[in-house]
């Protein structure tokens, strides 16, 4: 099993959309996987400290990948070969990044119980994003009655993104696993989700 660390924050597009650039090759004795940061997977964004009101982390769910590289397009001669540039120039060969965009989807109140929608606090710049475990993942999914509860999904639909149908399709079919007992009801918002990718890019 990998490292749960994934990266840090690096900016932020909106109050809960967020870039993480992931952390690569030196970094980590252990540096993530593409499978630790793909598309759908949830992750905690550690904010620094307990705040007023205790809440310590976010909860966010990776929806997007871009990565950076400076060098392409750059077919211009070089003054030295590759060999050297990571002798004489090490730090021109750590431009290139992976960076996932994530959407805070709750967080954790002063008892530790995790919360869905908005948060009203925000991370700050290095924040540290890890994946959620197993056991995270079900208990930020169940309600005080123990009930399984999505209600960031009207979030995810308000961003008006073309990958949120499948990203919620994505994780309806994940929960189904974690929660057979309520797989029929998932299975009808999966039902619907699919009708609706297909009606509406007909227009």
């Amino acid at each position: 099993m990998t490292n749960s660390a994934i990266g840090k924050v690096v900016k932020s597009n909106t109050h809960i959309d967020y870039v993480c650039q992931v952390y690569g090759r030196g970094e980590l004795v252990t540096p993530p996987l593409p499978i630790d940061y793909a598309f759908g997977e949830f992750v905690a964004i550690e904010l620094n400290g307990a705040t007023d009101d205790g809440c310590n982390l976010l909860v966010g769910i990776i929806y997007n990948t871009l990565l950076l590289n400076p060098e392409f397009g750059n077919t211009g001669p070089r003054l030295s070969p590759r060999g050297e540039q990571e002798i004489f120039t090490p730090d021109y060969l750590n431009e290139t990044a992976t960076l996932v965009g994530i959407i805070a989807v709750g967080w954790h109140d002063a008892e530790g119980h995790p919360q869905q929608g908005v948060p009203a606090l925000a991370a700050e710049v290095d924040a540290p994003v890890r994946r959620l475990s197993e056991s995270e993942l079900a208990q930020f999914h169940r309600d005080e009655s123990g009930r399984l509860a999505l209600r960031y999904a009207s979030v995810l639909m308000g961003m008006q993104n073309p990958v949120v149908t499948q990203l919620l399709i994505n994780v309806i079919d994940r929960l189904s696993q974690r929660f057979p007992e309520q797989r029929g009801q998932l299975q009808v918002m999966r039902n619907n989700l699919a009708w609706r990718s297909i009606v509406q890019p007909a227009g």
